[in-house]
């Protein structure tokens, strides 16, 4: 276990409570200014603003939550803001995509991509690359809508956001002579491997010792639990869905049980992509916050998801895609839930765009927990040259977003998980000291 130094690792941020984003159009009107795929709305862009380049290459995994990316294609949104010209390619899968924005489009690669909220640490720190490759962090894509899955296995154990039974299915499943037993996620140090970890510890289950944490691109989660390779995986949307539609796998809680409006996906850019094209970088993020602000409206749910159903875009059935869209959840167990309120995945609402400082110091906390990172690593330092939250602020000040509505802080504050842990960004060290099931040394 490595030991963890406090000089190196305390991050300090006021916690004022950040005002509620509101759905709010762009200066000219969001609904008039966005349309059917296929056409452009008008370029709404000052001649003095015009972006350096006309064009750049954007990665996306098969997610519901790339669909910012994907609308502000469709929809013309990127062409309104003077970049007719932007890609948005599928990407195979999270390691895919960290080697094309490594290449860059210059090298055959991307520029930027929809991405596991803690890959561009990862990458700006060389842990995950074979040179550090500085990336900014442009905007938060969403909150909530992972799901964490089981096997049709353990469906007797009434494993729910409570897994403890599940140790005891493990156990089981090991006296029958499986004792290579698996969960999967899509990255290491990624999102989906922080809330499978998380769950799994917060019950005791040790996810580097009671059971093989393996990697598994999202599109072949399905597949994988299908011939029984795997108990257990954490992924987005709509892979879970597909799971419970199919009959070969349940739901044992969405991610936002474990921490309700909790940070995803970003929006990430090559750092030097955008300090070379700054307007261009700046119409990009003015394109997918619109976009974000298009997709969280109610009446575009429909829409939205028969565009990502598209062979182009995920090429799986609308119904895979459209119930947890809108809030519903069918856990595949007998249990309906209605989270369109509350726990469904938002793209803007809620401040769901900005991206606090203080959850990437969370993931980066997490990483360190993990032994993904080492424990003196400076954390301040890194946050503050990945997270461009300052880009974020001055878009949205351009497209009229009131500045009452623009959250004061770079901190969301106190954090509060299931278990009753708390996050005090502040205080990371306490956090780290109170989980039991670790790979570091307080």
């Amino acid at each position: 276990m490595s030991n963890f130094s406090r000089r190196k690792f305390l991050f300090t941020a006021a916690t004022a409570t950040a005002s509620t984003l509101l759905i709010h159009g762009c200066t000219s009107g969001s609904n008039n200014n966005t349309t059917t795929a296929g056409t452009v709305p008008a370029a709404n862009v000052n001649p003095a603003d015009s972006p350096e380049v006309t064009g750049a290459k954007l990665g996306f995994i098969a997610l519901t939550d790339a669909a910012p990316l994907i609308i502000a294609r469709e929809k013309g949104m990127f062409a309104k803001y003077g970049m007719p010209d932007v890609e948005v390619l599928k990407q195979a899968s999270w390691g895919t995509t960290r080697d094309n924005l490594e290449l860059g489009s210059t090298g055959g690669g991307i520029d930027g991509a929809h991405i596991l909220t803690p890959m561009p640490y990862l990458m700006a720190l060389g842990t995950v690359t074979q040179q550090p490759v500085p990336m900014y962090i442009l905007a938060r894509l969403n909150y909530n809508g992972q799901g964490i899955q089981l096997s049709n296995n353990y469906k007797d154990l009434g494993v729910g956001i409570d897994a403890k039974a599940l140790k005891d299915g493990f156990a089981r499943e090991k006296a029958n002579g499986r004792n290579d037993l698996k969960a999967a996620m899509t990255f290491p140090g990624g999102t989906h491997d922080m809330w499978i970890r998380y769950w799994m510890a917060a019950a005791g289950i040790n996810p580097d010792t009671d059971v093989s944490t393996i990697v598994v691109p999202p599109p072949q989660m399905v597949a994988n639990v299908k011939v029984n390779n795997m108990e257990a995986f954490c992924v987005g949307e709509p892979w879970p869905l597909q799971t419970v539609n199919q009959g070969i796998g349940f739901m044992a809680a969405t991610t936002g049980e474990l921490w309700k409006d909790h940070p995803e996906k970003a929006f990430a850019m090559r750092a030097d992509w955008v300090d070379s094209h700054p307007k261009a970088a700046k119409a990009l993020l003015m394109a997918v916050m619109e976009a974000q602000q298009w997709c969280d409206q109610a009446e575009n749910k429909e829409e939205m998801c028969q565009i990502l159903a598209k062979r182009e875009w995920f090429r799986v059935p609308f119904d895979d895609i459209i119930d947890r869209s809108l809030g519903k959840y069918d856990y595949g167990t007998g249990r309906v839930e209605d989270f369109s309120n509350s726990l469904v995945m938002k793209y803007w609402k809620d401040n769901a765009s900005y991206p606090y400082k203080s959850h990437d110091l969370w993931f980066l906390t997490e990483n360190i927990r993990w032994g993904y990172l080492k424990p003196d690593t400076d954390m301040q330092a890194i946050i503050d040259k990945v997270n461009r939250e300052d880009l974020w602020r001055e878009a949205a000040q351009t497209m009229g977003v009131p500045t009452a509505q623009i959250p004061s802080s770079p901190s969301r504050g106190v954090e509060t998980f299931f278990d009753g842990v708390t996050f005090d960004p502040e205080n990371p060290e306490a956090y780290l000291r109170r989980l039991e099931i670790k790979k570091v040394n307080i």
